[in-house]
């Protein structure tokens, strides 16, 4: 009888433990549903004749995709994670920790987002709140992302500044070398046609600004910002200038001066760690080019930059400005001048610090600085051909980007460039170049009567 009792009694613990599995399970199954009911709801607010898919991981290991583009969530405490907190970076801040995936063309995924309006739903809209209520209970909180830009200092101080420049650019050069052309050239490229190279183009856009600064052997040339020292090691080649480079980037100066050794060019180019308020002393160059360093100088010190830039030209200089600007013109509640480094998406993972503001307001400055002002050329179009094949050439490469600087990092690039390339479509954001000169003693510089650079 003792025995019996004793075996009963040893049941019992193994019998809890049964049913907590049992209810721990259930619990997880009703979960799950709720979550898929969730994105059958939020895949009704998207335009039905977007082609995208949205699935949990488990259902998507199991279904192939059968649409241009998926967006994977990683379960129910990830889909929580995602619609709470609400916010304007919650999908973003999701896909770079891993909480969602987008598979296929991230493109067709980022318009969805866009144009998802809940109002769609109708009478459906109080389900999706009370479905999301239930899977928020017991989800687990966000992990904390790695990589933040968290800058301390006066802004637009020189050492706030070269911890904003470093934050970006400095993630390795092995990871631009995957998806850059073969020069390494960061900035919008110059498409003859939509089906040229990248190579191609970028190749273009910089003959382009040889041309339009009116380079030829003998010419001494300052590039702000140059980079990985493209444009320097190009005019040397090219146009037999005498070219330097700055940076505030050790890791891109570096990179440059190898570059220059290899083709031999040490007697006319070299590239040099320096910040752009100390540039050479006064009229040392013939030419300056600024090319797409420009956004990291901040609005309130444009007048600075300019003044700065002024001063190292002789008189009849010319100057050539490539940047990227806001269409944004002041309207009513509309500033002319854009901040991603204000504590928003771009901010905190890309570009701290950045601002953008009008090509009118960048004219503006650079007149009140005493340029003349010769020619502006919108390069919007180029742009967002440049993103789209910095994209597709990132994903080529998706396996060594992530051996070389991981997932998170490598998806922060593919978001951002793939949300520019929209932003560059649909007029958003603008690109430009302006080609100024510094008056001469006796006034206005004197050039040709016809654009030089055009054929």
């Amino acid at each position: 009888m003792r025995a019996h009792a004793t075996k009963l009694e040893a049941s019992v613990p193994m019998a809890r433990s049964e049913i907590v599995l049992t209810t721990t399970a259930a619990t997880a199954e009703r979960r799950a549903a709720a979550a898929r009911q969730i994105l059958d709801l939020l895949r009704r607010a998207i335009p039905a004749s977007c082609p995208l898919e949205l699935a949990l991981a488990a259902d998507a290991r199991r279904e192939p995709r059968r649409t241009p583009a998926r967006i994977v969530v990683d379960g129910p405490d990830a889909l929580a994670r995602v619609l709470w907190p609400p916010s304007a970076d919650a999908l973003g801040e999701a896909y770079l920790r891993d909480d969602i995936d987008i598979e296929g063309d991230i493109r067709i995924a980022m318009d969805a987002g866009r144009a998802l309006d809940l109002r769609r739903l109708g009478r459906r809209l109080p389900s999706l709140v009370r479905l999301g209520l239930a899977i928020r209970h017991g989800s687990a909180p966000a992990h904390r992302l790695n990589r933040v830009a968290r800058l301390s200092g006066r802004r637009h101080s020189r050492a706030r500044d070269l911890a904003a420049v470093r934050f970006h650019y400095d993630v390795g050069n092995d990871f631009f070398a995957l998806w850059l052309d073969r020069r390494l050239v960061y900035s919008c490229a110059y498409f003859a046609t939509p089906e040229s190279t990248l190579d191609e183009a970028q190749e273009t856009k910089l003959d382009l600004i040889c041309r339009k600064l009116r380079l030829q052997p003998g010419v001494r040339l300052l590039d702000i910002g140059c980079g990985w020292g493209s444009l320097v090691v190009f005019a040397a080649e090219r146009y037999g200038v005498e070219a330097t480079g700055i940076t505030p980037s050790a890791a891109q100066a570096e990179w440059a001066q190898r570059t220059i050794r290899r083709a031999g060019l040490e007697a006319r180019a070299a590239v040099m760690v320096r910040d752009y308020r100390d540039l050479p002393e006064r009229g040392a160059f013939d030419a300056v080019a600024s090319v797409g360093m420009f956004e990291h100088v901040g609005r309130k010190r444009l007048a600075q930059y300019f003044a700065a830039v002024l001063a190292a030209l002789r008189p009849d200089g010319l100057f050539l400005n490539h940047g990227i600007a806001t269409t944004a013109t002041g309207g009513f509640l509309r500033r002319r001048w854009l901040p991603s480094g204000d504590g928003g998406f771009l901010g905190r993972y890309v570009f701290p610090d950045g601002e953008l503001v009008s090509v009118e307001e960048a004219v503006g400055f650079a007149r009140r600085a005493g340029f003349e002002l010769l020619d502006a050329q919108s390069l919007r179009p180029h742009y967002a051909l440049t993103l789209k094949a910095w994209v597709e050439r990132l994903e080529a490469s998706a396996e060594a980007a992530r051996a070389r600087v991981g997932e998170e990092i490598y998806r922060t690039w593919r978001l951002y460039m793939a949300a520019a390339r929209a932003g560059f479509e649909e007029g958003s954001l603008d690109v430009s170049q302006l080609l100024l000169a510094r008056p001469g003693s006796r006034g206005p510089a004197h050039l040709p009567l016809r654009p030089w650079w055009q054929p």
